[in-house]
């Protein structure tokens, strides 16, 4: 069966549509595996590839990870434990004092769509709870901050980790809107993402 038309839904942001097209390649016996990785993820680095050139905007992607999302939560029950090699495991969340979760939201959803097995920690995070993913075995903390007087909680974290003894075990990335490559290179994170599909692409290396 062809899985262009899963593919095509979900970066046009058609959520029943997604469903009613995985549904139909389940039942004629179609690879849950395959489905996911070339309808889903797939379709998601599609849709990273037009944001970064300027076709798709902030909207676009989210509709697109919103139908991607729904499609997984179809497949996930036929997803046979080691059958879909995990990209990763990555713990994100806005730091503490911060309550905005759009961007961080729309992050952790790009990343599930490539394949990372995600766990969002929300907004206000304290250090503790990133101590937590970190002893949980993540593989990545990935710390979103909107305003700049939260952009110190990062650094606090990343302190916290290195007091724990834990900071070796983890890579950290780092984005918001007041957050720059010059902020994360001062506070010894590994990574700058500036948006949703840059993030992507900073954890596939950062997990490489």
């Amino acid at each position: 069966m062809d899985l262009k038309n899963i593919y095509q839904h979900v970066i046009d942001g058609e959520s029943s549509e997604v469903e009613a097209a995985i549904q139909a390649a389940l039942d004629t016996g179609v690879n849950p595996g395959s489905i996911l990785n070339e309808g889903l993820i797939a379709a998601m680095d599609e849709v990273g590839r037009r944001y970064e050139e300027g076709d798709f905007f902030v909207p676009e992607m989210l509709i697109a990870a919103r139908a991607m999302q729904a499609g997984l939560r179809l497949l996930k029950p036929h997803l046979v434990a080691g059958e879909t090699k995990s990209a990763g495991k990555i713990a994100i969340g806005t730091v503490k004092g911060d309550l905005h979760d759009i961007g961080k939201n729309l992050v952790a959803m790009m990343l599930e769509g490539a394949g990372f097995e995600v766990t969002d920690l929300g907004v206000d995070v304290t250090p503790d709870s990133f101590l937590e993913a970190a002893r949980d075995g993540v593989q990545v903390i990935g710390m979103s901050a909107l305003l700049t007087t939260t952009m110190t909680n990062m650094s606090a974290t990343i302190e916290a980790l290195k007091a724990a003894g834990l900071r070796d075990q983890v890579k950290i990335m780092i984005g918001g809107a007041p957050v720059t490559q010059d902020f994360a290179t001062q506070i010894g994170a590994d990574a700058f993402a500036a948006d949703a599909s840059s993030a992507v692409r900073a954890a596939r290396q950062l997990t490489e």
